[in-house]
């Protein structure tokens, strides 16, 4: 195993199972000192023993994603533990929202709902966490876009709308931050066999399994091999950009 991340302090939103905590397993077992945000803090806490027992550096944090004072708190909290470093920040606290629902047969408050977590939840995230790299002149953010983003899946519109707003962000600060040694970065991933996707109908499941090249789901260990690079010393070149983790079926 590496050890890229020797002496790093990062940041693992829904770090507490799926994509979260495989990335948070990896970051620590090369060396970064993890901090878990998650709003289930039995999950979280869960997380943590098991990591302890493993003699991985990780800590959690209470923090709601779609609470900007929550998140800007919780950043602070951690970088002040570091005096003030913050190396690598790595969001993927999210929601589905609606799944096998007609746009036209979406309420609006589930909407809402998707868009505070999703779309506005990414915007405090990276708000706050280049705020905090920014006086070191360093920093790795990656956010978790959705290949629903840039293609749409039917019957998922909320989804497919705020993850389309996830990648922009991500264009968006990558280019304000572009001289700096921070990069903003984001992945879109196909289906990834996890706790949120189980939850999804089945028909939704095979409707997006059914688009991907290679015939299966992705697997949490080439998710966080992929996020790892991305947010490690080595990836010095890539900014503003979305990449695709989808078994071919990549869009654009």
């Amino acid at each position: 195993m590496q050890n890229r991340f020797e002496n790093q302090v990062a940041i693992v939103t829904g770090g507490a199972d799926g994509i979260g905590r495989a990335i948070t397993e990896r970051l620590a077992r090369e060396g970064a000192r993890v901090t878990i945000f998650d709003i289930d803090a039995e999950k979280a806490a869960a997380t943590c023993g098991a990591f302890a027992e493993d003699g991985l550096r990780v800590d959690s944090a209470i923090v709601d994603i779609a609470n900007d004072e929550a998140v800007k708190a919780g950043i602070e909290a951690v970088a002040g533990q570091s005096e003030g470093r913050l190396d690598v920040m790595v969001h993927c606290a999210a929601i589905v929202g609606p799944t096998a629902t007609k746009i036209t047969d979406v309420a609006i408050e589930d909407f809402d709902k998707t868009n505070a977590i999703n779309l506005r939840g990414t915007f405090s995230i990276t708000k706050h966490s280049l705020n905090a790299m920014a006086p070191r002149d360093y920093g790795r953010i990656l956010l978790f876009a959705s290949v629903a983003g840039k293609e749409g899946n039917a019957g998922m519109s909320p989804y497919s709308a705020t993850k389309a707003g996830v990648i922009g962000i991500a264009k968006a600060a990558g280019k304000e931050f572009a001289e700096t040694g921070i990069t903003v970065n984001a992945i879109a991933p196909a289906v990834i066999r996890t706790a949120m996707v189980e939850a999804c109908d089945p028909a939704q499941v095979k409707y997006m399994t059914d688009k991907i090249p290679m015939k299966r789901c992705g697997t949490l260990d080439e998710v966080a091999a992929l996020s790892c690079w991305i947010v490690s010393p080595e990836a010095s070149f890539n900014t503003g950009f979305t990449f695709d983790l989808t078994g071919g079926r990549a869009v654009y």
